[in-house]
């Protein structure tokens, strides 16, 4: 499976496909944006900070066991760090499969475990 991992500080702009395989069937694509509401509160952003080192091992090795459960022959995540403004992405996950139903299975697992286990933290700030 190929696997394409990075945190960046500019806004998130989408590369163009690259197919893993001619055998691709399903392209199941994630894109969380930032809500202008966090826990009730009105806010202008959030903060976005990781452990980048860890958390590219970490996002690896999830994405290495999801593969065991939900195969996909590629999938690209993108996080950005930094301030993010509310109505601009915060993280991409594009996942290609063979078919549709370990894809959606990756993509939803993906995030759950991120949100757990990966060292990537988000501060309210009103800016």
């Amino acid at each position: 499976m190929r696997i394409d991992i990075a945190f960046i500080s500019a806004p998130i702009c989408r590369q163009p496909l690259r197919s893993a395989s001619l055998e691709i069937g399903a392209i199941a694509e994630f894109e969380g944006i930032v809500r202008a509401q966090e826990n009730g509160a009105h806010i202008e952003g959030l903060h976005y900070e990781a452990y980048e080192g860890m958390a590219k091992k970490v996002m690896r090795a999830i994405f290495e066991g999801l593969a065991n459960e939900h195969p996909c022959d590629a999938v690209e995540f993108i996080h950005r760090l930094g301030w993010v403004p509310v109505g601009e992405s915060s993280l991409y996950i594009r996942v290609q499969s063979k078919h549709r139903g370990p894809a959606f299975g990756f993509l939803q697992e993906c995030i759950n475990r991120m949100k757990k286990d990966a060292p990537i933290w988000k501060v309210n700030q009103n800016e």
